[in-house]
């Protein structure tokens, strides 16, 4: 709870300081409660505190929780020259990522459904205005009603099926619903089948995964690059740990049941992901579906449940958390100059910016699942775990789409090193710097020595 706490009073503290104009301090007093919310979560390690059987801080919550705070940290260094001189509404920016992030907190911590559903209202409203915020920018508009229209539509899908759940069990706890189906698992409720599936589509909106994405490409390719880096690591993290939480534990006894339906997401959205990721001339719009085709990778943990899963599902957020982070900050950097976020722009970066370039190529490395990177690790993890139950096909399926991820991915890499750009200086600011730094560093860390964090859940 102290992690929530503190988060919400940071945006609160930022929000006055916005109102007093003091501009400079924004960012350093976000960064200080980040950083203290990030202690509470280390502190809490293996306390396994229960909040009123609604939220539970374990080592799961924990787990999760830390790495989207870390994330946000890295998204907030961004923010260096990235809001023009004029800009009133730079503390509006920093306190609705901060009231995301609570939201967020409460997504992984959830042990009752209600709290899911306000830890998803919390983090979305904010994030529709974050994707809007831009109130001259008809692109920004448009992805922030899209956004707010498919994000209500998928709400009530959640909500239909929450309800389902609760005729059939008469309670919104987890621990008492996966007791109902441990207890009755002759005689389960008629309604229950119907809500686990509503449920299961409520959170495939969330997360982007086919056929409930097409929201994605839009809204990522319309709102603030800056808030499409936040939405494609932080919030896509949030969600599989609740759809983790909610699938693998309790509703684990009818694994038989939605095991079907979600082989059958999985492939659609390894297959659409990819596919149109390979057609894509725009890179944010790339990283749109590319983002597509990771979350079909990240349901592997959902088609064979081990004890490994949860941890599995960590090292993969985490490697495509702090790869595509790196991925965003290059390509503002590049579009600050070059006012464009085509591959175009992207030519002769090796010579132009040799740090973006070789960050950025470390960055598809990892993404692609090349070996000695992160991305790797977690694609062979998550391999590895619907192996357990000798899912050959899929497995086979799932490299085939890698493979054609290989080619988008170095179509950046070609354009940096073997295509000549125009003669245009581009800067490095020192907290971009920072950011590609740490984040190569956790890369390869990560991709050499995984057992870092392989074994924390």
């Amino acid at each position: 709870m102290n992690i929530i706490i503190t988060i919400v009073v940071t945006a609160l503290v930022v929000l006055y300081a916005g109102l007093f104009k003091a501009k400079k301090a924004l960012l350093p007093l976000t960064l200080v409660g980040l950083i203290v919310a990030l202690a509470f979560a280390v502190t809490s390690w293996n306390m396994n505190t229960s909040y009123y059987g609604m939220m539970q801080m374990d080592n799961f919550a924990i787990a999760f929780s830390s790495l989207t705070i870390l994330g946000t940290i890295f998204i907030f260094l961004l923010t260096q020259n990235y809001f023009s001189k004029d800009s009133e509404n730079v503390a509006e920016y920093y306190t609705l990522i901060l009231f995301a992030l609570s939201g967020i907190v409460i997504m992984v911590s959830y042990t009752n459904m209600s709290m899911l559903f306000i830890g998803i209202e919390i983090m979305s409203v904010a994030l529709y205005i974050l994707a809007g915020i831009r109130k001259n920018n008809f692109a920004s508009n448009e992805a922030s009603l899209k956004y707010f229209l498919m994000g209500a539509f998928s709400t009530g899908f959640l909500l239909f099926g929450i309800t389902l759940v609760y005729g059939a069990t008469g309670s919104f706890s987890l621990n008492a619903i996966n007791q109902y189906l441990v207890g009755n698992y002759q005689t389960i409720s008629p309604l229950f089948y119907p809500g686990v599936v509503l449920i299961m589509v409520g959170l495939c909106f969330k997360i982007g995964a086919a056929p409930f994405h097409f929201w994605t490409p839009d809204v990522y390719e319309g709102s603030p690059s800056l808030i499409t880096a936040f939405m494609s690591t932080v919030v896509k993290t949030a969600g599989f740990a609740a759809f983790l939480r909610i699938f693998a534990g309790t509703f684990a006894p009818l694994h038989d049941f939605w095991m079907p339906p979600l082989m059958a997401i999985v492939c659609l959205t390894l297959f659409i992901g990819n596919i149109t990721a390979l057609f894509q001339k725009n890179f944010k719009r790339m990283l749109a579906y590319s983002s597509i085709s990771h979350a079909g990778y990240l349901l592997f943990s959902l088609i064979s449940l081990t004890s490994n899963s949860a941890n599995n599902v960590l090292v993969y957020a985490a490697a495509y958390t702090f790869a595509t982070i790196i991925a965003f900050a290059v390509l503002i950097l590049v579009k600050q100059k070059t006012g464009s976020d085509s591959f175009e722009s992207f030519n002769g970066l090796g010579k132009r910016n040799p740090l973006a370039a070789l960050t950025l190529t470390i960055a598809m490395l990892s993404l692609a699942g090349i070996p000695l990177t992160a991305g790797f690790i977690g694609k062979y993890l998550m391999f590895l775990n619907v192996m357990h139950d000798y899912q050959i096909y899929l497995v086979a399926f799932a490299i085939l789409n890698a493979l054609v991820g290989f080619y988008y991915y170095f179509k950046v890499v070609v354009a940096m090193y073997f295509k000549e750009g125009p003669e245009v200086v581009l800067d490095t600011p020192l907290q971009y710097q920072i950011v590609l730094v740490l984040s190569v560093i956790i890369t390869v860390f990560l991709g050499v020595y995984p057992s870092l964090i392989l074994n924390l859940i």
